[in-house]
């Protein structure tokens, strides 16, 4: 039988919870709405160019990742009648100049793609349900059917104003977290932001660094140069403590940096770009395989590259390289094969392979 302590202890760990779970719960009230989708779209696109659009998508959300088949069976399911998922805003509250705007949280894919087909920027195709309406464009429809389709509302859940950014994020965390419509590198942008991953967007975009590369347009929609960046600064920095956990490894290592006080932008980007200056000096296809450099590299093959590089040239920055027979050596080719190893020890093997064959 508990005693009269234990009891009282109990209960307040109860009233406790209780009292979090309450001024929890005040941060996330919404409400419910529904819109006509010629009214969303009207919201995202008047504006929009001067980013003073109601209805707005913010820095940490992904791209357009849909293909158009994707997007055409979205237009399909609307047509159809069927349901679609809610989509989820937040109303911005400024203290100066509050324009009472709505930050999308989930749901800029479908945004995005109403707005595409409405401005006949996109082209229906891949249907399976409606087969007649492959190669419509929202301009070929019936003015009734374009009516109709304009009129049909969704559904949206709004937070209310007093939600703030962190409730905001953790959000789209919570709806993103295990999807397969996100990637590593999608959920890092929403859930990691800070200075340092403002700086891998920045070098993700860099001119010579996609060419090395050669990303294929899906790629660059799936956001693989950032997570190629990422794997350059991590590996180069700490490829010591790896622990085969890639994800966790990655992830421990943007949130160090974010959270870094020292953290000097300028000197990892000039470490950047001396690797990129280095390997397009010395390897004419880059980080490009294939026949004449025609396909992108694999991760493997660019961070075993591009960290050995660097490393080498912390070592001796005035480093020339009178051979480049260590791309096409049988060590480095079976190190760095798509099917390698991504154990600490294999992942250790590779890059110093690189260091010390550049080094001499």
């Amino acid at each position: 039988m508990r005693s009269k302590l234990e009891i009282t202890e109990q209960h307040k760990k109860v009233d406790a919870a209780e009292a979090e779970i309450r001024d929890k719960q005040q941060l996330v009230n919404y409400d419910t709405k529904e819109y006509p989708v010629e009214i969303l779209v009207q919201k995202y696109m008047e504006g929009k160019d001067d980013d003073t659009n109601e209805l707005f998508i913010p820095d940490y959300q992904r791209e357009m990742a849909w293909d158009e088949a994707r997007q055409s069976k979205f237009i399909e399911s609307i047509i159809l009648g069927l349901p679609i998922p809610y989509i989820f805003v937040a109303d911005i509250h400024e203290d100066e100049n509050d324009e009472a705007r709505l930050e999308i949280i989930d749901g800029t894919q479908r945004i995005r793609t109403l707005t595409r087909f409405i401005n006949n920027e996109l082209t229906l195709t891949e249907l399976k349900k409606i087969q007649t309406l492959n190669g419509f464009k929202f301009a070929d429809l019936p003015l009734a059917r374009q009516r109709r389709f304009n009129r049909t509302t969704l559904r949206m859940i709004q937070l209310t104003e007093s939600a703030n950014e962190e409730t905001r994020r953790d959000l789209f965390e919570r709806i993103n977290t295990g999807s397969v419509d996100l990637n590593e590198m999608e959920k890092r942008r929403g859930i990691l932001p800070g200075p340092f991953l403002e700086l891998i967007e920045e070098l993700s975009k860099h001119e010579q660094f996609r060419k090395l590369c050669a990303f294929s347009e899906s790629a660059i929609r799936s956001r693989e140069p950032q997570e190629f960046v990422l794997r350059f600064f991590a590996f180069l920095n700490n490829y010591n403590n790896f622990n085969s956990k890639i994800n966790k490894f990655l992830d421990d290592y943007l949130k160090q940096v974010n959270d870094d006080k020292e953290f000097d932008r300028e000197t990892m980007r000039a470490e950047f770009e001396s690797m990129l200056n280095f390997v397009e000096k010395y390897f004419p296809q880059g980080f490009r395989q294939g026949k004449n450099g025609a396909r992108t590299t694999t991760r493997i093959k660019f961070e075993s590259l591009a960290v050995g590089v660097a490393l080498a040239l912390r070592e001796r920055s005035n480093l020339e390289l009178k051979s480049t027979e260590l791309l096409t050596s049988k060590e480095f080719k079976n190190c760095t094969k798509s099917d390698a190893s991504s154990s600490k020890n294999k992942v250790v093997l590779r890059i110093e392979y690189v260091r010390d064959r550049l080094l001499g």
